[in-house]
């Protein structure tokens, strides 16, 4: 479209569609795997089944917003425990700066759900269309009933795909076989239709249609990962040393002043974001290989050494320009920052799952009632009122007895329908609150001062698990 004469320029760019071709190799046969196994994770996890006893639900893995937990396979997360999501949330972005810090962009290359869908969108678009060269004629044709066909046959693939996506995150939140027999006969719950209808919408848009777009200008990653990576970073590159320049006559006269590039464009062709590696690091690279699957490729047909393009740190240009083999492997790997990821990645790792391992069964709040903080009693006797929550977080209904420790005399009772004094009846994995007084006698110190400092105990009276919480008694002073 012809831009009016003195108008400012467009900052808007239409799309070209990209049409990778199809590529054999190691780095392809990688992705195939990692593909296949995070998809076959996202599909069954939810349908996988735990034992935890009669009162706790069986699916491995879920997400119980109703009763406010969170399970994973012998592992029961309370709200007051998400120190332990928190922690794994820190660990995954430690981890992410770690693996680009040492290899580069492998998170968007391999296992970045925007890939591993794209990929497998355009899987079942090769195998509808055909490879490159039909996909482009069937996109520059006109009109047809076999384009129809084809194009409503790839779209209703996608769709399905994107269907069974959505509806496989909502299996995360409820029993997966009772959800799916209600989402069938129609008996679900309004959001579990609605959430499956926006991420079959995002999915089936952005596997089918952006793609490469969500990378560029959706996601921030391709902008932070710059300050990640250094002049030893392992990235995919192109040894232009070896390459240039590059050319197609390869028995013409000047053919021993060219370089082992023969300007072929396979790696343009295979390349997902439609872009030229031999043009430097570009923001859009999401080092996913095939490029290097590509390169090899030519370079063995040809009779040329591999590894045109490859894994390589920018810090090996000159040895590798003069003739010189790159340093090894481990010495880019392990530098300062990976190691100071690494320490911090396994420091955060082995204290949650050492604070896994010492939690307590047992959870105990006390709140002291502040208004009034204390009451004089009849008898000139001072009593405060605290709120008490207990927490049973195991399988099995427990019978707790109330205690108090402190340097001073004081009586403790508890407002309990029990069948015993000052005993509390949890069922199991279920929250209690008690209502009990503490009481010091007119004559006792603690009625007289101040403060005084106690601590409240809970008491398992068939295991004698204990827990307490430090907490103070008002008094007059």
């Amino acid at each position: 479209m012809t831009q009016p004469q003195g108008a400012p320029p467009s900052l808007y760019a239409a799309r070209e569609p990209i049409f990778p071709r199809r590529v054999k190799g190691t780095f392809r046969t990688l992705k195939w795997w990692i593909m296949g196994g995070t998809l076959a994770v996202y599909y069954l996890t939810p349908f996988i089944r735990w034992d935890r006893g009669p009162n706790l639900p069986d699916q491995a893995v879920l997400i119980d917003l109703a009763g406010r937990r969170f399970y994973f396979f012998w592992i029961e997360i309370w709200p007051h425990e998400f120190y332990f999501v928190a922690g794994l949330l820190i660990m995954a972005g430690l981890g992410l700066f770690l693996f680009t810090s040492a290899l580069g962009r492998v998170w968007c290359g391999y296992t970045c759900p925007q890939t591993v869908w794209t990929d497998l969108f355009i899987l079942v678009e090769r195998w509808i269309e055909g490879d490159r060269n039909a996909r482009v004629r069937l996109w520059n044709a006109d009109w047809s009933l076999r384009k129809l066909r084809l194009r409503l046959t790839k779209w209703v693939v996608w769709f399905f795909i994107a269907l069974v996506t959505g509806g496989a995150w909502v299996f995360y939140f409820a029993d997966a076989p009772t959800l799916a027999r209600d989402l069938v006969t129609v008996q679900a719950p309004f959001i579990a239709y609605s959430t499956i209808l926006v991420l079959t919408a995002t999915t089936f848009v952005f596997g089918g249609f952006m793609r490469e777009q969500v990378c560029n200008y959706m996601c921030p990653w391709p902008r932070i990962q710059a300050a990640m990576m250094d002049n030893d970073t392992l990235t995919v590159a192109y040894r232009h040393w070896r390459g240039e320049p590059r050319g197609k006559h390869r028995k013409a006269a000047d053919a021993g002043k060219l370089g082992d590039c023969i300007d072929c464009m396979a790696c343009v062709n295979v390349c997902p974001a439609g872009i030229d590696i031999r043009d430097g690091q570009q923001m859009e690279c999401i080092t996913c290989a095939l490029c290097i699957d590509a390169c090899d490729d030519v370079m063995a047909r040809i009779g040329k050494p591999r590894g045109l393009i490859g894994y390589l740190a920018l810090a090996d240009e000159e040895r590798e320009t003069a003739g010189a083999p790159p340093r090894p492997i481990w010495q880019h790997v392990l530098r300062p920052r990976t190691i100071l990821y690494t320490v911090l990645w396994s420091l955060i790792g082995v204290v949650l799952v050492y604070a896994l391992f010492i939690r307590s069964d047992i959870g105990l709040t006390v709140e002291p009632v502040r208004n009034p903080q204390f009451v004089t009693l009849s008898d000139g006797a001072v009593r405060n009122t605290y709120t008490v929550r207990i927490r049973n977080l195991t399988a099995q209904d427990r019978t707790f007895r109330l205690m108090l420790t402190s340097d001073e005399i004081l009586r403790i009772e508890v407002e309990t329908d029990g069948p015993h004094e000052g005993h509390v009846t949890v069922p199991a994995n279920e929250t209690m609150q008690a209502r009990v007084y503490v009481t010091a006698r007119p004559q006792d110190p603690a009625a007289e001062a101040e403060i005084t400092d106690l601590r409240l105990w809970v008491e398992d009276v068939g295991s004698d698990d204990r827990a307490g919480v430090a907490t103070i008694f008002n008094g007059r002073g």
